[in-house]
């Protein structure tokens, strides 16, 4: 089973095993992972999932899309490495993938 690092803004590490196919986002709240309020549930339509991916891992995702684009667009926080977790599904390649939790969720 692949498994996610989820970095809080204070420094707590949380690893935490995920199903292939389940977004980042349901993991994390799956698991009690602090700091992803996840407010629509995962329709992409909020940015309360906002997740700071490790450069290293940024290559291995699917290119961002138009959707994502908009609402990341409207977080005062977005960095280059900004992508909402509910649209990024866990496979065998991403598996400990890293990602920083910022400050505030908007």
């Amino acid at each position: 089973m692949p498994s996610v690092k989820f970095i809080e803004h204070n420094g707590k590490e949380h690893v935490v095993e995920g199903d292939n196919g389940d977004s980042l986002m349901v993991i994390a709240t799956s698991n009690l992972v602090p700091g992803i309020d996840a407010d629509c549930g995962g329709e992409c339509s909020c940015a309360t999932c906002h997740v700071l991916v490790d450069d290293a891992w940024m290559t291995k995702l699917a290119p961002i899309s138009e959707t994502e684009e908009s609402m990341l667009d409207l977080n005062p926080d977005r960095e280059p490495n900004s992508r909402l977790s509910c649209q990024i599904p866990l496979s065998d390649d991403l598996d400990g993938i890293v990602v920083n939790l910022p400050e505030f969720q908007y």
